[in-house]
């Protein structure tokens, strides 16, 4: 008896939007697992915490997703992927397909003991991982990348930005916090985009206690929507390339279950 998974299941619409940008399957060679199954039994290992031999009985041998999710990520398939659903929703939204302003900020996040490389934030008492999200204003993913906790933050942006430089030649306009505002960052970005406006996003130091920034709320709702995936609520992975992709499949499915 099959399991009800209608949280996770890509329904015949979605499915038809993702897989045309998929490669074809080979000719020669053994019949491969039909995609469809494997991108099915992927988000029941990211939107409930599952371990891989955990996953509902009637998908594919676990050996046989996790052997396609790590070839994916090898060569990148997943960072490709986060663009296509990302340009049809903006379209459904009447945007451009390419983004002219972004927003940046990290998280910090607590990490698993897997042995991978890990850092003491000593301002939020954490021993993990920074996340570094750069969003359009809509909240969706246009790059990440994943740092020490006790990593400072401009060397964080600086690794994330220098990867989406090329995606993104029409960005005009970047938000920045507090933590990108000191000499040399703002100086850095011109030399790499010289039409990029970058803008900080300041804390007033008079008013004690929670503040709402402006713009703020582009990137903390993207934050929101990885914490709805028990998964990504904790760093388990090894790797930060692992970790990161991690993230981009929460929010491709999350981007397909919207209307385009």
């Amino acid at each position: 008896m099959k399991i009800a998974t209608d949280e996770t299941d890509l329904t015949h619409d979605q499915w038809r939007r993702l897989r045309r940008f998929l490669s074809a399957a080979r000719e020669r060679g053994r019949p491969r697992t039909a995609l469809r199954e494997v991108f099915n039994a992927i988000p029941c290992v990211v939107k409930p915490g599952a371990h891989w031999r955990l996953r509902p009985k009637h998908f594919p041998p676990w050996q046989t997703v996790y052997h396609r999710f790590r070839q994916w990520t090898r060569n990148g398939q997943w960072s490709r992927l986060s663009q296509r659903p990302r340009a049809l929703v903006r379209r459904f939204l009447v945007k451009r397909g390419q983004p002219t302003a972004a927003r940046l900020d990290r998280q910090t996040v607590r990490t698993s003991a897997h042995g991978g490389a890990v850092g003491y934030d000593a301002a939020k008492k954490t021993k993990g991982r920074q996340r570094f999200l750069l969003v359009e204003t809509r909240g969706l993913l246009l790059g990440v990348t994943l740092e020490p906790a006790n990593g400072p933050d401009r060397q964080g942006a600086r690794s994330l930005l220098v990867t989406v430089w090329a995606d993104y030649p029409q960005l005009r306009r970047l938000w920045v916090d507090g933590g990108g505002n000191g000499p040399d960052f703002p100086a850095w970005v011109p030399t790499q985009h010289r039409k990029l406006v970058l803008e900080g996003v300041k804390r007033f130091a008079e008013i004690p206690g929670f503040q709402v920034l402006p713009k703020r709320r582009l990137v903390e709702r993207t934050f929101g929507w990885l914490r709805h995936c028990r998964h990504q609520v904790r760093d388990h992975e090894q790797t930060t390339a692992c970790a990161a992709d991690w993230i981009r499949l929460a929010l491709i499915h999350l981007m397909l279950r919207r209307p385009a």
